[in-house]
């Protein structure tokens, strides 16, 4: 992909995967089916997404979480060409320090970061960990934090007087592999995240939201980028419940909720009712908490948001369906598609194998990479099968 800017080449798509530091399982809601997210199992999962051809991997951020940093310097040298893209938290780590961190591993990975600005919903784990900042100044914040950072990681010498930084001749000493810095993706639904969006990030990130409103907001980012003089891209976050046949993968996602009882919802929507994140309340209004109408739009299923704060809908079908609707999403501008599936590890194959293959060439996964081809079992102990 070079040294810059990673994207698509000619009109491709980025597909990643997702480390679930958070926890897995067959099923939501539940211990049942639960699987322990250990260190050689989250091993299997990236190795896994580096050999099948997925670009990089999403590692998320939150007190329920083990920390991105820590765990992505521990996956990279056991992968080849996996992208990781890792949380950087303005207002609980100083921009400066962020910088040398973000040049530390980029150069020790060989130009395989991808920086996550993530702002934060949720002001009791915000308060937990001493940021006490309303919604939209912290979003002032992340402002000011990028534009020290992005002075740093380019080389430059930064003195800096904010509301919330001062910053007197900051440097650093060794720069990243990638030029001009590890591009920044960012996610936010309010007006103040995507101010900041159109002035300062490489990749706009929406969660799955029906392709109208998708279209609504990047309608709106790429205007404020234009009012910089800059363009952005854009992605989004989804899982996927993909199986051979369309009625298969219906009853998998009915599945996945088995254990999900009305008590359980109650309490999860109890809790995103105290996040100030325009992105969490815009993802509990398409279902309300209900399980009436979880089908929002074709194929595109909430259901996994009753229980799952952040990405809480799912693409559901048959292979060319779930393919189909990707590629609706692509006709609107999306390049990076940023998935996940329970349990991680098999859906990830299940994937790669059922619907990589129907997205060439708009999916090129590089030259390098290793991907699932249809050769099966030999036929007989003589023949691969016809």
């Amino acid at each position: 992909m070079g040294r810059g800017m990673p994207g698509p080449l000619d009109g491709a798509m980025d597909i990643f995967w997702f480390i679930p530091t958070s926890g897995d399982g067959h099923h939501l809601g539940t211990t049942t089916g639960g699987r322990a997210t250990t260190f050689p199992y989250l091993r299997q999962i990236a190795q896994a997404a580096d050999q099948l051809g997925y670009v990089g991997v999403l590692l998320p951020t939150g007190r329920f979480c083990d920390d991105a940093w820590v765990l992505a310097s521990a996956l990279a040298p056991l992968t080849e060409r996996l992208r990781f893209l890792v949380a950087v938290r303005p207002g609980l780590i100083s921009p400066t320090l962020a910088a040398r961190m973000a040049s530390t591993f980029d150069r020790l990975s060989g130009g395989r970061l991808l920086i996550n600005i993530v702002a934060g919903g949720d002001p009791v784990e915000l308060a937990g960990d001493g940021l006490h900042l309303p919604h939209d100044e912290r979003y002032a914040a992340v402002d000011e934090f990028l534009s020290v950072w992005r002075g740093l990681t380019s080389g430059e010498t930064v003195t800096f007087e904010g509301r919330h930084l001062h910053i007197k001749d900051g440097s650093l000493l060794y720069p990243p592999v990638q030029q001009p810095h590890p591009p920044l993706y960012f996610g936010g639904s309010s007006p103040a995240a995507h101010r900041v969006a159109a002035k300062h990030v490489d990749a706009y990130l929406t969660w799955g939201e029906p392709p109208a409103q998708v279209a609504e907001k990047i309608a709106d980012v790429r205007r404020l980028a234009a009012e910089h003089g800059r363009s952005v891209r854009f992605g989004i976050r989804l899982h996927v419940i993909v199986r051979e046949r369309e009625d298969a993968a219906w009853a998998a996602a009915e599945d996945l909720i088995r254990y999900v009882d009305d008590q359980t919802v109650a309490a999860a929507q109890q809790i995103y009712t105290r996040m100030d994140s325009e992105g969490q309340r815009r993802m509990t209004t398409l279902h309300h908490g209900s399980r009436a109408a979880l089908e929002i739009s074709p194929n595109l299923w909430a259901g996994v948001g009753l229980v799952r704060g952040g990405a809480g809908t799912a693409l559901v079908g048959d292979p060319a369906t779930v393919a189909a609707r990707i590629r609706e999403y692509a006709e609107l501008g999306i390049e990076t598609f940023v998935l996940s599936g329970y349990p991680h590890l098999e859906e990830a194959y299940r994937f790669a194998e059922l619907v990589f293959p129907l997205l060439r060439p708009a999916f090129s996964p590089g030259p390098a990479a290793t991907v699932i081809s249809p050769y099966g079992e030999v036929v007989g102990n003589q023949e691969r099968p016809r």
